[in-house]
């Protein structure tokens, strides 16, 4: 399967101008999108995909970005997993990605991709091997049976878009929603002008500070603390980590979230002022009804 050259420019244009409008968003300062009450009402903040696509289209309807101009959408890791093609098994969720920049494009300043570690993998070559299949690989091959000779054009384009992703979203003055959390803050503490100037090659590859953002998982409370001490914050709220029920609040400063399987879960977070962390638990709603059982 290849698509037709017009098809395929369609992508590349689509890559280039969501790209574009995420850099030149008048929410961002730096590498942050900064919300509060001037711009919103409320904002709705999803996890992990890994291209399951009913997920996706659970999220959108939950949504409803049309019917609420003030309302603003978070999405993150959408790469690597989900539904394959049929013939050489390649990795379709690039498919998802196309659809998050067009995404940007309908719903400019309402509709954020945060970089997250499988993105980052992608923007910078970095294998991600899992149950035995190399990801990247899987990734580029589903491309390929989607766009043939064009994959070059369009993988350019596709790289341009994930470099122009925001690192964190902050929403009012104390809530901050990162992918994850950098390791051993308290230790070794956290280069914060990552989320100010340019980031560069430095800061994607292993070790850098970017890198050391979207790939830490340490939930100690030591850690957290330190870090948002840096940063000025009282919550946080990440992804990046599998949680068995959709959510889990590791320490009394985070939330994780997981969209990812039947039992994904999202929070919809007013704009209003001194959210605690009970406060942000109790707006955790489920994608999907849940499943009765019944007794014959």
């Amino acid at each position: 399967m290849s698509v037709a050259p017009s098809v395929a420019q369609m992508t590349v244009d689509c890559y280039r101008k969501a790209g574009q409008i995420l850099r030149g968003s008048s929410l961002r300062n730096g590498n942050v999108v900064c919300l509060d009450r001037d711009n919103s009402d409320d904002v709705m903040v999803t996890a992990d995909l890994h291209g399951n696509r009913t997920n996706f289209r659970r999220i959108l309807e939950i949504a409803d970005l049309e019917n609420h101009p003030r309302r603003h959408l978070v999405f993150q890791e959408v790469c690597h997993g989900g539904p394959t093609y049929p013939k050489a098994g390649g990795c379709m969720s690039h498919l998802m990605l196309e659809d998050i920049a067009k995404l940007v494009i309908q719903f400019p300043n309402q509709v954020h991709f945060l970089i997250s570690n499988h993105e980052l993998a992608e923007l910078t070559d970095f294998p991600i091997m899992k149950a035995g299949k190399m990801l990247n690989l899987m990734f580029r091959c589903g491309m390929g049976q989607m766009y043939g000779d064009a994959v070059p054009m369009i993988r350019a384009a596709q790289l341009e878009f994930l470099g122009s992703l925001p690192i964190a979203i902050r929403i009012g003055e104390r809530l901050m929603v990162t992918h994850s959390l950098p390791k051993g803050c308290d230790a070794d503490p956290f280069d914060i002008t990552i989320f100010d100037r340019e980031i560069n090659a430095h800061d994607r590859a292993c070790g850098g500070s970017l890198h050391r953002l979207v790939w830490g998982r340490d939930f100690r409370q030591e850690n957290v603390d330190y870090l948002a001490q840096q940063l000025g914050i009282d919550l946080f709220i990440t992804g990046h980590e599998p949680c068995q029920y959709g959510f889990s609040s590791p320490n009394s400063r985070q939330i994780v979230l997981d969209c990812c399987s039947r039992l994904g879960k999202y929070l919809m977070i007013p704009m209003a002022d001194e959210l605690t962390q009970d406060d942000l638990l109790n707006r955790i709603h489920s994608l999907h009804a849940p499943v009765l059982e019944t007794i014959s």
